[in-house]
């Protein structure tokens, strides 16, 4: 079933968890760094989605400030990519922070992300700043990623008192 459902025929339940443990592999296929992970899940809320019991995807959302929140990380299942999870993981992660009271959201990829930076400014985010050499600094690794390296952080900000159309 899982090939041939998508987030428009299911419901996910999402919820907070306590444990990152079990979330540990899909959280590293987002940010490959075990100790940027850790330090992040100290002060953020890490929120999984299943299916039917399944884990499709996960997410990280932190408190930056009195109206500001981050959404460290968002990750989706292999096998559930490409069906909606990762919109209604982003949609759940906006709505989770309007509850908070946030008035920004904002979120961080790679300059070399290319598919995740088209995603986040088709989800309605805007390109807001560019933290240079920051996974560079911050990565004891390079990071490749469609064959450019990824030396810089392009920072994008969701406002959510602007729109509610995502």
């Amino acid at each position: 079933m899982a090939e041939e459902a998508t987030v428009t025929d299911i419901n996910l339940e999402i919820r907070a968890e306590e444990d990152a443990v079990p979330f540990m592999d899909l959280l590293l296929q987002a940010d490959p760094s075990p100790a940027m992970v850790m330090d992040y899940l100290a002060d953020g809320t890490l929120f999984s989605a299943t299916w039917d019991g399944v884990v499709v995807g996960v997410f990280v959302l932190m408190h930056l400030g009195d109206v500001k929140w981050e959404l460290k990380n968002i990750s989706v299942a292999p096998e559930w990519q490409g069906k909606g999870v990762g919109k209604a993981l982003l949609r759940a992660a906006i709505e989770e922070a309007r509850k908070e009271g946030a008035k920004l959201l904002d979120v961080g990829t790679g300059n070399s992300s290319i598919d995740q930076l088209a995603f986040y400014q088709k989800m309605g985010f805007r390109m807001r700043r560019i933290a240079k050499n920051y996974y560079t600094l911050n990565y004891p690794e390079p990071i490749f990623e469609n064959g450019i390296q990824c030396r810089d952080m392009v920072v994008l900000t969701f406002d959510l008192d602007e729109t509610d159309d995502y």
